[in-house]
């Protein structure tokens, strides 16, 4: 399988030496001139960062170690560092990311998603191809992601809420706060003005000529424009997990359990202690946020990078109460803050924490830490 992937059929292989040459062919300069663009030189290793595979830290070091700098590196050290954030975001707000975080979303008419988005059929043609490619792959390009949110939640004023979990639950980079958090900075529940994309924007970044759609307008008519009837019917949806069957655990009661789960796959974490290496799937987790069951497989092959993992389907308690006086082992996530044990912190880029109202109040700290590395090893 290929490590450089092809935007029109983009392809995640999960063995880790095709992972590191993926990292190894990052192009920051490319990214920053081409990366609106559906065709740019974006990187492919959002599902890796994801699922824990990789660190955001480990991503930004190895720019380091081929020399590149946030002079000639900033954008993508930059887009790096916005997943920190809305990480940041989501352990000091917790639940409160799933409703409106700063504002009331404007002009909510419903609380459903249109079901020519779901049908991959609105008629935008790079919007339809877009749906058509995440179903197939599990991955939208960033910018497709924010126009189909716009549409959804701007044209055709539905609470970001549903559409968001759609995306969430088909995308192999599943990310509740990056997704939720973006969806609503689109919507303007979590910024100071709405997120609009026309069809002339849509055309230049997705290399089509297409005139006479419901998005051939000003930006400055979006405000009073009334729903396209494309956008008017709107449905519910019913997503659902399909968990693998439960196996039956063979544990070594004298050693400590490593807690592996679907944001933490990373074979590297403590590789070499000995220990019991559990992959735990909470259905509560699943039922909270509901992911396909392509996102499930996905994970399951990931997990295959981590010698001699085992498999439990059933909540952390019940984990704990089959052996009761075993040391647990886990790494830092909003969703196992009801985990007990030793909690590992995560593989942050800088030092920086804590919340901050907007990206650039923490990425202004970020470079304060960038630049005093910078003097301390001169």
């Amino acid at each position: 399988m290929s490590t450089s992937p092809n935007f029109l059929n983009p392809e995640f292989p999960t063995d880790m030496d095709a992972i590191q040459k993926r990292i190894a062919l990052i192009d920051p300069r490319k990214y920053a001139s081409s990366r609106n663009y559906i065709d740019g030189s974006v990187s492919y290793i959002s599902p890796y960062i994801s699922r824990g595979v990789i660190s955001t830290k480990q991503v930004y070091q190895s720019l380091l170690e081929r020399e590149f700098t946030t002079s000639n590196a900033e954008k993508f050290i930059q887009e790096l560092a916005w997943r920190d954030y809305w990480q940041q975001v989501w352990i000091h707000k917790g639940n409160a990311i799933d409703s409106d975080l700063k504002h009331s979303q404007p002009n909510v008419e419903n609380h459903e998603i249109p079901s020519k988005i779901t049908e991959g059929t609105t008629g935008i043609i790079a919007i339809d191809k877009a749906i058509s490619l995440l179903y197939k792959t599990g991955y939208m390009h960033n910018h497709l992601r924010m126009y189909v949110a716009s549409i959804a939640c701007n044209v055709a004023n539905s609470h970001w809420k549903i559409p968001a979990q759609w995306l969430y639950y088909h995308l192999l980079d599943a990310d509740w706060a990056s997704n939720a958090l973006s969806w609503q900075w689109v919507a303007g529940a979590n910024s100071n003005k709405k997120y609009y994309a026309n069809q002339e924007n849509i055309n230049r970044y997705c290399h089509t000529h297409q005139t006479n759609t419901f998005l051939e307008v000003a930006y400055d008519e979006f405000e009073n424009l009334p729903i396209p009837d494309a956008l008017k019917d709107t449905k519910n949806l019913n997503l659902k997990t399909i968990l693998p069957d439960a196996e039956v655990l063979t544990l070594d009661a004298d050693i400590p359990i490593h807690i592996y789960n679907f944001y933490n796959l990373d074979p590297n974490w403590r590789k070499n202690e000995p220990a019991n290496k559990v992959l735990i799937l909470e259905p509560s987790l699943f039922v909270k946020y509901p992911v396909s069951e392509k996102s499930i497989q996905f994970a399951l092959e990931l997990a295959k990078n981590i010698p001699n993992i085992q498999l439990f389907v059933g909540e952390i308690q019940e984990l704990s109460a089959l052996y009761p006086k075993t040391q647990y082992y886990y790494k830092e996530h909003p969703t196992n803050s009801h985990y007990v044990g030793i909690e590992d912190s995560r593989d942050w880029m800088f030092s920086v924490n804590g919340y901050y109202p907007s990206f650039f109040a923490f990425w202004k700290k970020c470079k304060k830490e960038i630049k005093n590395n910078m003097i301390h090893e001169a």
